[in-house]
C-alpha cells in the first residue's frame, strides 16, 4: 500500500534549479565558454562535483587537478548560497503547497531527498521543513542520483518498505534512482525527458493527491 511521498527539492517543491544554472553558466563564462540551458539538463540530480566534471567537459577543459575543481565547486557554491539566501516563500512552484498540507491532512509520510548539500537552508528560508518527516540531502549520503541511495534512506529512516514510496523527480537522473529503488515514481515536467516515470504530471496545479494515489498506473506491485 502506497503511504509515503518523497520529494525531490529542486525544480519540483521549489524554484531552485534556475539559481543552479544561473551559479554554473557564471563559472562556466568565466572558464571563457557558454553553458546552455540544454546542458544543464545533464546535471539535474547530479552531486556537486559530479556536476562540475559535466560542465568542464562540455567546455573541453579536461585538465584541471582536483585541488582547481574543488575550488571551483566552491566558489560556484558560493554564488549559489547568495542566491538562494534571499528565497522567500513566494519562490515555492504553483500548487506545491497544497498538495503537501493535502498529503500531511490524509496522515501520508513526507521526505525530501535531494542531492543539494544546502537543502536544509532552501526549506527554512521557504518556510516548509515543518512539512516533512525527514529530509536526506547531500550531506547524508555518499552516492549520488541515479543511485538509488537518497531514496532507500528515506525509506528506512521512515520505516517504510520501498514498495510504500511514491518518487517526485523532475530529472531522468532521479527516476532511474526511483525505478532501481523498487519505487513507483511521478514525474513533473517534460515528459519526453521523464518517461521512464510510472506517471508525469506537468506541475502541481489542480493535481490532487488522491487522483494520483488511486491512479491505474500506482497499483502496487
Amino acid at each position: 500500500m502506497l503511504s509515503c511521498c518523497l520529494f525531490d527539492l529542486d525544480g519540483v517543491l521549489v524554484d531552485t534549479a534556475r539559481y543552479h544554472y544561473m551559479a554554473w553558466r557564471r563559472l562556466a563564462n568565466e572558464l571563457g565558454f557558454y553553458f546552455s540551458e540544454a546542458h544543464n539538463e545533464r546535471i539535474k540530480g547530479v552531486s556537486r562535483m559530479d556536476s562540475l566534471d559535466i560542465l568542464l567537459e562540455v567546455g573541453g577543459l579536461m585538465h584541471f587537478s582536483d585541488e582547481e575543481k574543488f575550488a571551483m565547486a566552491d566558489k560556484k557554491n558560493d554564488w549559489y548560497v547568495a542566491y538562494i539566501s534571499t528565497m522567500t516563500s513566494d519562490e515555492i512552484l504553483s500548487g506545491a503547497l497544497d498538495f503537501l498540507h493535502e498529503v500531511k491532512a490524509a496522515g501520508v509520510k513526507t521526505a525530501v531527498c535531494s542531492a543539494s548539500k544546502n537543502a536544509g537552508l532552501i526549506l527554512d528560508r521557504v518556510g516548509i521543513t515543518s512539512l516533512f518527516n525527514a529530509v536526506i540531502d547531500g550531506n547524508k549520503i555518499s552516492k549520488t542520483k541515479p543511485d538509488p541511495e537518497v531514496f532507500l534512506l528515506c525509506a528506512e529512516e521512515l520505516g517504510v518498505h520501498p514498495s510504500q514510496c511514491i518518487v517526485f523527480e523532475d530529472a531522468s537522473a532521479g527516476i532511474e534512482a526511483a525505478i532501481w529503488a523498487g519505487m513507483k515514481c511521478v514525474g513533473v515536467g517534460n515528459p519526453s525527458i521523464l518517461h521512464r516515470a510510472t506517471l508525469v504530471i506537468p506541475d502541481f496545479k489542480q493535481i490532487r493527491y488522491e487522483s494520483i494515489f488511486n491512479h491505474p498506473s500506482m497499483e502496487n506491485y
